[in-house]
């Protein structure tokens, strides 16, 4: 299957017209970043990946729910979904699947192979290796310290001995980075 060289923001626009693809393309272009991101916060692969699958069924939903405006920063937006429901799951005790359940989706059942292309993603993905190929170091650190990490601005601009208005303006640097290189066609 073709990359689709779209940019995410395109891609959910066309999700919300009913592209039938588009969600596809989005899942594809971002599972490995996601399940990655879930992977190192949680104690099993097959965790992260309901985790996954609830984190996408989630983002689907609020694509397709016109009352909400589309996000501006969408790999940003679906870290969070799935930080989210990270904190719920560990919370509950379990990984919900309220949006798997509202659109209809069979319960995910994996099995050894599952579990194989689960780790291999995960391998693949690589995600502060990633972040620091494409940003400069200032920008990862603070963008690292923010999201991958979630501390507080004020603790983050403390530790780098700068301000805190330095500190979000190297996470919104680093954030335009990463969006663009992310939608840039492939």
């Amino acid at each position: 299957m073709a990359d689709d060289r779209r940019s995410d923001c395109q891609l959910l626009s066309a999700v919300r017209a009913l592209d039938g693809e588009a969600f596809g393309a989005f899942f594809r272009r971002h599972r490995g970043v996601v399940l990655a991101f879930l992977a190192t916060r949680t104690n099993g692969r097959d965790v992260a990946a309901d985790l996954l699958a609830e984190t996408f069924a989630a983002a689907l939903s609020a694509v397709r729910d016109e009352s909400r405006a589309l996000p501006d920063e969408p790999i940003a937006w679906l870290l969070t979904i799935a930080r989210n429901k990270l904190i719920d799951s560990i919370r509950r005790g379990r990984v919900e699947q309220d949006a798997r359940d509202r659109l209809g989706f069979e319960p995910l059942v994996l099995d050894d192979g599952d579990i194989q292309r689960v780790d291999e993603l995960i391998d693949q993905t690589d995600l502060v290796t990633t972040l620091a190929g494409r940003l400069p170091a200032d920008q990862l650190v603070a963008l690292r310290a923010r999201i991958l990490d979630e501390r507080d601005y004020p603790e983050i601009a403390a530790d780098l001995q700068c301000s805190q208005a330095v500190v979000r303006k190297r996470v919104s640097r680093a954030l335009r980075t990463l969006r663009g290189t992310l939608e840039a066609p492939r």
